[in-house]
């Protein structure tokens, strides 16, 4: 019997199975990023199985380890509103304004730096590094 075959979660606590086994046992059973991948979301419910293997970027001695839930009870991902595009776009905004000079800038600035490189340098931009600049 392999190693991390559960089927009736005595031992792990949920069902558990090998790499590449769950499919065969049950085909309603996919991760979140399968889910994804058919347009789908988890919407709150519990796992309810988990895939579990060996790998060599783990911890020694500690498997990796992926939940499984059901695609019948999965949900449509939710679309994006305007509101969100919008409040998004503001963030992203921010996160290229220097708050010294305000100038905005076509990258996110560093956050190491507090202020564009240029400031922390004492230098002036490039054209092509400002938004809405002629290149």
């Amino acid at each position: 019997m392999p190693q991390y075959l559960d089927p009736y979660g005595q031992r792990y606590g949920l069902q558990t199975y090998p790499w590449g086994v769950a499919w065969i046992v049950d085909d309603d059973l996919a991760t979140k990023k399968q889910l994804a991948a058919m347009g789908l979301r988890p919407a709150g419910q519990e796992p309810a199985a988990q895939l579990m293997w060996r790998s060599r970027r783990a911890k020694a001695g500690h498997p990796r380890t992926a939940l499984l839930y059901r695609i019948s009870q999965a949900k449509p991902k939710r679309e994006i509103t305007a509101a969100m595009t919008a409040s998004l776009q503001r963030a992203m905004r921010a996160r290229r304004t220097c708050p010294t000079c305000g100038l905005v800038f076509v990258y996110c600035l560093p956050t190491s730096l507090g202020e564009c490189p240029n400031c922390a340098e004492g230098t002036t931009p490039e054209s092509w590094e400002l938004e809405g600049a002629a290149a």
